[in-house]
């Protein structure tokens, strides 16, 4: 589906570079209250990574696979289940239907709906507020505008220099988002997010030899360590075999095919571990982080060094490049690879360049609408919400202990055990989890807490809120939760603080 802008039209208010889910909301929120146009500059589809080969595939093949579980651990449902495997075609056909068949129209409904613009092609910068249009035809259209330029490029999947790796032309996030069949033995490089969620939709999906090479010593190392403990055994009583502190060192596939996304990429593939032993596998998936995508977006033209984050201040508007016209948002700035985080920043910058756009302070101040008296990324930047969709799941925001205190924060911590909850009980048997606060001294408020377990999810914004707010742990107290439900931890977690303050430091 082709936008409806005029061929000939070369200005807009604001030009937002890449069209993922953070570029759509900077474009809403800068036109929607200020009188400004706007228009999405993309190459692939407008929605992006996250809509068509991250966040929402990768949660479609998760969901049935947590269910399927979970009906396992639930008499009366077990019985029912048995040990019959995932309808791997209705899952499949399930997420192309959550991603719309990799078909764009809805999204881009949206924004000429909205009165934004989508101009297809590859954006570059040429200078000051212009951007160079390499369109699908080959032709360059130069568009201009009058106030900013938002850069929401992204980021790419990292594939390491390990010889033969990338020859082997590995899976990346895209291809196992996608997959089209199910290999017999895959090999997953890696101990993140990614790692660890893709290892529990392939396990789950019917790969029979799986094995996960990690070079660390834990799994999800950013989280508190029980996160990574619980994952791990969890992973390990599936059977998929851990090899953690081991690193590949080379790679040899001898048959390889460009049959495309989701398919495997050849004949079998050999990994050399570092130890001398070798792994033969029908696919390898490579999640080993990802790096910006800024290496070709003209960024020298304005003075800014070709790749790498772009550096942003609490506005996100890119440091270096004077004038208050150039911005960047989501993963391209390094600040918090989320897509939550990436349409947070997103409306901040869009309130941000409204406000300047009409006569306001350069910090957002006289903002049209809005529900900060001063727009800034700062405070939602100190309480990043994540979710890891294993089982169990992960659920954290803000620091772990060892991060607090690292930076220089004097904490205590609580913890509790979430399968002793009535009310995790009885989502299912053999319930394994743990909840973990850690609190400011300073303030009495949260500084981080992490919730490990069936579920865990829906309790993540609750602690947001309290962090955000800066809501003392006494008061907390004061919010009961029902019963019998997995909220119930909040008021196990601090009777639990109560007991340990009660008893003083050197009980």
């Amino acid at each position: 589906m082709a936008a409806a802008v005029d061929p000939e039209r070369s200005e807009w208010d604001v030009i937002v570079l890449g069209g993922a889910a953070a570029g759509e909301n900077a474009a809403q929120y800068a036109a929607q209250f200020s009188g400004l146009d706007a228009v999405l500059v993309e190459a692939e589809l407008v929605g992006g990574e996250c809509s068509y080969w991250a966040c929402m595939p990768s949660k479609g093949l998760l969901r049935p696979v947590e269910v399927l579980n979970t009906a396992r651990h639930l008499p009366g449902v077990a019985s029912l289940v048995g040990r019959s495997g995932i309808d791997v075609e209705a899952v499949l056909a399930r997420r192309d239907a959550v991603v719309n068949n990799l078909s764009d129209d809805s999204q881009v409904k949206w924004a000429i709906d909205t009165g934004i613009d989508v101009v297809r092609g590859y954006g570059r910068l040429t200078g000051e507020r212009t951007v160079a249009v390499t369109k699908p035809d080959g032709s360059v259209r130069t568009i201009a505008a009058r106030h900013a330029v938002v850069i929401d490029t992204g980021s790419k999947a990292s594939v390491p220099d390990i010889p033969g790796l990338r020859a082997a032309r590995p899976w990346i996030s895209r291809d196992v988002t996608h997959l089209r069949e199910v290999p017999q033995r895959v090999a997953v490089l890696g101990g993140g997010v990614v790692a660890c969620e893709a290892a529990t939709w392939l396990r789950g999906l019917g790969v029979e030899e799986l094995t996960l090479v990690h070079r660390g010593d834990a799994l999800l190392a950013k989280q508190e360590p029980f996160a990574g403990e619980l994952v791990a055994a969890e992973l390990a009583k599936s059977g998929v075999s851990l090899l953690l502190g081991r690193s590949v060192v080379a790679v040899r596939r001898d048959k390889v095919a460009e049959t495309g996304v989701g398919l495997p990429h050849g004949g079998p593939a050999t990994l050399t571990l570092d130890d001398g032993t070798e792994l033969t596998v029908d696919e390898i998936v490579v999640a080993l982080g990802r790096v910006p995508a800024s290496d070709d977006i003209g960024l020298p033209s304005v003075g800014l060094p070709d790749g790498g984050y772009l550096d942003v201040d609490d506005q996100q508007t890119v440091k270096g490049v004077p004038g208050h016209w150039l911005y960047a948002i989501g993963d391209v700035c390094g600040r918090a690879l989320l897509t939550h985080m990436g349409k947070y920043q997103a409306r901040i910058a869009g309130e941000v360049i409204a406000s300047r756009a009409n006569g306001g302070g350069p910090n957002g101040g006289g903002a049209p609408g809005g529900f900060a008296a001063e727009l800034s990324t700062a405070e939602g930047h100190r309480a990043v919400p994540q979710v890891t969709f294993t089982d169990p799941e992960v659920a954290s925001v803000g620091l772990t202990e060892r991060a607090a205190r690292e930076a220089g924060i004097d904490v205590e911590t609580v913890e509790y055990d979430m399968a002793a909850l009535a009310g995790t009980s009885l989502l299912r048997e053999e319930y394994t989890g743990r909840a973990k606060l850690v609190i400011d001294r300073a303030t009495d408020a949260l500084a981080g807490a992490t919730f490990v377990g069936s579920g865990v999810a829906d309790l993540l914004h609750s602690a947001t809120v309290a962090m955000v707010g800066r809501v003392p742990v006494t008061a907390l107290w004061h919010a009961v939760p029902s019963y019998p439900t997995p909220s119930e931890i909040w008021l196990r977690l601090l009777e639990t603080l109560n007991r340990q303050r009660r008893r003083g430091p050197d009980a």
